[in-house]
């Protein structure tokens, strides 16, 4: 962005504060993408329970199911705006503090909830309205997280630093991925859909609580304590942030979509799709997020020596160029397990080298008087579109044209476009207030 905020360039000379934030920014990351990954390995569970009226079919259920997903999504961006204009405002800290107990409280109440047959139409409602509450809270979590580990960051590693937010998403889709999994194992399929699906909402209250603890001996960060000495700190043209928002979001779709598609939708497409177990389609999931894991950190490092746009281009081209001979393994009666198992891990290695850089480079896009606001923001409206409906526009489209090779064009055309926006970003010089 063009006018530079005041503030100060400074870093923190104290090693374990900047471990400190880092821990501390990616624990409600883990916790975020824990229950949203376990409500999309779920869904088919969930629909069962909360989206199937008398005479409703199982895949109208799951659309709804998707609906209620995408509908969280949407308010991601109306948290983004509410409370990364507190942050930029109040600080980091405190407003980090009132999204994790937001969330934590959120989620926990999911795994309490009466079902259909128990209160009727009342209980998709309710679902809905906790799923509103965690997208309020999800989306003023990325943009506080990400402004405080990269505003912690040491000189030239903020693209490390800012890979462990995608890293921690990682570790949060495998997390839930592993709890459904083990239940899926030790537990029968009607202790499953009776009550065993609540056990990992209800597993969210003692994860929450250690976040919060964590956030509450955080400190506020420098960048921002700089910035709180000016009188009238300087803030950037509005239509220069909308600009800068909208690049923003443009350049991580493809990461948003891929994403969501190779890491969350993927469990119901292969049992609603492919006739896959609900086992077999967990694991392949579990072999996409550890593929995902694998190359995140490696990306975000290689980032800080040769620059965001060249890691985050090869990853969107590489979707661009693999999602359909990917899928087409995956569909091929004749592809052994070994070579289907590696197809989902390559997938989700690709969208690695994209999530990796991706914080730190939409840290870069503003400056501090705004950081939290607008990467927030652009964040949050990528993974409204392209996250939160992906599952609802995957699922309804292979419904209306029967085609099975929906999610590999979804992923596909998203990083093209996505690949287009990279071209747009050039290595620039750290500015005063990033």
């Amino acid at each position: 962005m063009g006018a530079p905020a005041h503030g100060s360039d400074l870093r923190t000379d104290r090693p374990e504060r900047s471990r400190r934030a880092l821990v501390a920014g990616s624990v409600g990351n883990f916790i975020e993408w824990y229950e949203f990954g376990v409500y999309g390995y779920f869904a088919t569970v969930i629909a069962a329970r909360f989206f199937t009226p008398e005479g409703g079919g199982e895949a109208e259920a799951l659309v709804r199911t998707y609906a209620s997903f995408a509908l969280a999504f949407f308010f991601r961006p109306v948290g983004a705006a509410l409370f990364g204009r507190l942050g930029d405002r109040v600080g980091r800290r405190p407003v980090l503090i009132m999204v994790i107990v937001l969330m934590t409280a959120a989620t926990t109440l999911i795994g309490v909830l009466p079902t259909y047959d128990t209160v009727g139409a009342l209980a998709p409602w309710l679902l809905t309205f906790l799923r509103v509450l965690q997208g309020l809270s999800a989306g003023g979590e990325f943009g506080g997280a990400v402004s405080v580990m990269t505003e912690f960051a040491p000189p030239g590693r903020r693209g490390l630093y800012g890979s462990w937010q995608s890293f921690t998403v990682a570790l949060g889709l495998l997390g839930g991925a592993g709890v459904a999994a083990l239940l899926a194992t030790v537990l029968t399929e009607g202790q499953l859909g009776d009550w065993g699906w609540r056990l990992p909402f209800l597993l969210t209250l003692p994860m929450g609580l250690g976040a919060l603890w964590l956030r509450l001996r955080l400190d506020e960060t420098p960048s921002f304590e700089s910035l709180r000495e000016e009188p009238l700190p300087e803030r950037p043209p509005g239509r220069e942030v909308a600009k800068a928002i909208a690049l923003g979001a443009g350049r991580v779709m493809g990461w948003a979509a891929a994403g969501y598609t190779f890491l969350v939708v993927l469990p119901s497409y292969l049992q609603s799709s492919l006739n896959a177990t609900f086992q077999q389609a967990l694991v392949a999931t579990v072999l996409a997020n550890l593929g995902f894991a694998a190359t995140i950190i490696p990306a975000g490092l290689l980032s800080d020596r040769i620059g965001r746009r060249p890691v985050m281009l090869t990853g969107a081209l590489l979707v661009t160029v693999l999602a359909v001979p990917l899928l087409n393994l995956l569909q091929n009666t004749g592809t052994s397990n070994a070579m289907k198992g590696g197809a989902v891990f390559v997938a989700g290695a690709v969208v690695g080298l994209m999530a990796g850089p991706g914080p730190a480079m939409l840290s870069e896009m503003f400056p501090t008087s705004v950081r939290y606001t607008g990467l927030g923001l652009a964040y949050a409206l990528s993974n409204a579109v392209f996250s939160g409906c992906a599952g609802l526009i995957i699922t309804e489209t292979i419904k209306r044209t029967g085609s099975v090779d929906i999610p590999a064009y979804y992923a596909a055309v998203t990083c093209a476009v996505s690949a287009l926006a990279l071209l747009t970003l050039r290595k620039e010089p750290v500015r005063k207030g990033s």
